[in-house]
């Protein structure tokens, strides 16, 4: 049956079918037609993959992500990093690298990053002289620290696929998406002291003022109320699309009532794509469980070699291509189950596994052909997807070094979780 599958996949793809539904169609079609399955039981499957308490918070993290990028949130954070290191070598570089990670915790998304901070900074870094292909692959490499820094979409669906802790997968990608920032920070300052990106003019300098405090406060309510044990993180989601309404509309001032609809439209848009990839994606996995795809991958990688340095390196490879090619969403629903068990067997923590699987697919976010961050960059700086592709390699490598540290040294990804006890 998974021959079939794979062979109904791959087509739908070629075709230009949506990723989600060729999933869907493709497990679809064996458990009905092959298996023999009653189509009701296969609706029910379905319908039962979204039936999860923390899937609930992915809707609510997208919505505040788009209250923050127009309620003027992203725009004081902009500011914020601006005054404290604006002045460096590559400024506006290194407050489009701090500004991604702030924002990354609260949105929990990496297209969405690019596209709240992309439209400032972006056209800022051009009109400054930096070259529209580093800029739009500067942001696009920042932006995917979205699903890095906590909170994560992407780790709430492997949280969910894989019986772990949210909470403590969470506090997995600090130590990770820190050491991410920091490798894209290191480059930009080497760059731009080579080709001279200085601080921008005073009229390019966004000026920081008291308020930013709200910005700033933000994160910290959510991660601390998630980790002070105040509430769950779908509980946090809700508290934070309700701060970003209030600091947007009543205290910022910047959140017009009459967008309110449609940033209800983009948001339910965003999260049904996103549930529809959840739905088809599980059905697609329940196939490869059936059929005992995780056991048979086991067995041929033990055969290949028992070396537990290798057998990561292969899964990271594995990995940097699917995520070439799938959306993070996908790609965590439909190979958990298949690799983790595999992770497990060679004495791989659970949740330092899933924050290998969530780098991976951040650094898939910036790969062509099917990188959306590239994408989204592109449509801000208006040039073409092979400009972009040819500027985004230094910055590949910087990230790849980073997603070496992490593989080879748990502490990197345990240490913050196993000190706090959170298990």
């Amino acid at each position: 049956m998974v021959g079939w599958m794979l062979l109904i996949f791959v087509v739908g793809m070629f075709i230009n079918i949506p990723i989600a539904l060729s999933l869907g169609l493709a497990a679809g079609v064996v458990l009905i037609f092959i298996s023999g399955l009653p189509g009701l039981i296969t609706a029910q499957m379905v319908y039962t993959a979204a039936d999860s308490f923390n899937l609930m918070a992915i809707p609510f993290f997208i919505l505040a992500g788009n209250l923050m990028g127009h309620g003027g949130l992203s725009q004081r954070l902009i500011n914020f990093a601006n005054m404290l290191i604006g002045g460096f070598s590559g400024g506006l570089g290194i407050i489009t690298i701090i500004t991604s990670m702030f924002f990354a915790a609260i949105s929990g998304s990496g297209p969405a990053t690019v596209a709240a901070l992309g439209t400032i900074l972006v056209p800022g870094m051009i009109k400054a002289g930096y070259d529209k292909g580093y800029s739009s692959a500067m942001m696009a490499t920042a932006g995917a620290v979205g699903i890095v820094i906590p909170p994560s979409i992407p780790m709430i669906l492997y949280a969910v696929q894989a019986e772990v802790s949210v909470a403590r997968i969470f506090m997995a990608g600090f130590g990770p998406g820190l050491l991410y920032g920091l490798t894209l920070l290191f480059l930009n300052f080497y760059i731009s002291r080579k080709r001279g990106y200085k601080r921008p003019a005073e009229e390019l300098a966004p000026k920081c003022s008291w308020d930013v405090v709200f910005s700033l406060i933000m994160p910290v309510l959510i991660l601390g109320g998630i980790y002070g044990g105040i509430f769950t993180p779908t509980e946090a989601s809700g508290v934070a699309v309700i701060y970003a309404f209030i600091v947007g509309a009543f205290i910022y001032r910047e959140l017009n009532f009459k967008n309110i609809p449609k940033l209800l439209i983009e948001s339910t848009v965003g999260s049904a794509v996103v549930m529809l990839i959840v739905m088809c994606a599980s059905l697609f996995s329940f196939v490869l469980i059936s059929e005992g795809t995780p056991q048979k991958m086991v067995a041929f990688i033990s055969q290949v070699t028992s070396n537990k340095i290798l057998i990561l390196l292969m899964l990271n490879v594995f990995l940097l291509i699917v995520g070439c090619f799938l959306d993070a969403a996908s790609a965590i629903i439909v190979l958990t189950p298949i690799l983790l068990p595999l992770a497990v067997s060679i004495g791989v923590d659970p949740t330092h596994f899933g924050v290998i699987v969530v780098v991976n697919l951040a650094i898939g976010l910036v790969t062509p052909p099917v990188g959306l961050d590239l994408y989204v960059a592109c449509g801000i700086s208006k040039i073409t997807i092979e400009q972009i592709s040819k500027a985004v390699w230094p910055f590949l490598v910087a990230v790849l070094i980073a997603l070496a540290l992490i593989t080879l040294i748990p502490v990197i990804s345990l240490g913050l979780p196993t000190a706090l006890g959170f298990k």
